[in-house]
C-alpha cells in the first residue's frame, strides 16, 4: 500500500492553481502546472516549506473530499453522519500527509502533455509521459480531470501505465474494512495510525 500511496502522490502534485477570470484547456492547465510544480520541488526551499507548498497545492487543485467519497465505495452508505464527518477528517490529513511528507524529497520531475480527450462535459484525460532519467524508465501518465466547472478544474483520478490509482485506493480501502468484519473504525484507526507517525 505504501508503494502505490508513494507514486499516486508523486504524481497528484504536479496539479497546482491557476487563478484565472477565464476558463482553460486541461492539456494547458497541466502543462503549466507542472511547470509550477517543478519549480517549487526544484527550488532552495527547505524540506519543511516543500511540505508546506505541497500540501496547499493539493488543498487547492486536488478533489480531495471526492477521492475519499469514492475510495468508501458501497461502505459509504452504511455510515452515520458522524462516522462520515470522522472519516472525511481523517482521510484528508491522511491525503495530505501521505504525498508532502514523501514528496518533499523529490526535485524537478520533468512531465510532458501529449494530449488531450474530451470524455464529457464532466472529464477530460489529459495524457502525459513522465520523462524518463538514468535513475527511472519513462512513465506513461493519464490524467482524469473533472471539468464540470471549466474555471475551477480538479483531479480526480490519475492512470499510470493502465492503472487506476483511485481504483486500487478505493479497493485497498475495501480490503481493510472486510477483513474487520464491515466495520469503518478499523479503517480510521489505519489511516489514524500513518498520520500519527
Amino acid at each position: 500500500m505504501k508503494k502505490f500511496i508513494t507514486f499516486f502522490f508523486f504524481s497528484i502534485i504536479f496539479i497546482t492553481n491557476i487563478n484565472s477570470s477565464f476558463s482553460i484547456e486541461p492539456d494547458i492547465f497541466v502543462q503549466s502546472t507542472v511547470n509550477r510544480a517543478a519549480k517549487t520541488l526544484g527550488g532552495n526551499l527547505t524540506k519543511a516549506e516543500r511540505v508546506d507548498k505541497l500540501k496547499e497545492i493539493a488543498r487547492e487543485t486536488v478533489d480531495i473530499r471526492g477521492i475519499g467519497f469514492y475510495s468508501l465505495g458501497k461502505h459509504r452508505k452504511g455510515l452515520s453522519s458522524t462516522q462520515l464527518e470522522n472519516y472525511k477528517n481523517v482521510f484528508e490529513e491522511y491525503f495530505l500527509k501521505s504525498f508532502s511528507s514523501r514528496l518533499a524529497e523529490y526535485s524537478n520531475p520533468e512531465i510532458e502533455v501529449n494530449s488531450k480527450e474530451k470524455i464529457n462535459d464532466n472529464y477530460t484525460i489529459v495524457s502525459s509521459t513522465l520523462v524518463a532519467t538514468d535513475k527511472r524508465p519513462e512513465v506513461k501518465i493519464d490524467w482524469r480531470i473533472y471539468t464540470k466547472d471549466p474555471d475551477n478544474l480538479l483531479i480526480r483520478d490519475l492512470i499510470i501505465e493502465g492503472l487506476s490509482l483511485a481504483r486500487t485506493q478505493k479497493e485497498e480501502f475495501s480490503s481493510i474494512i472486510n477483513s474487520n468484519d464491515g466495520k469503518i473504525e478499523a479503517l480510521l484507526e489505519n489511516l489514524s495510525n500513518f498520520t500519527s507517525k
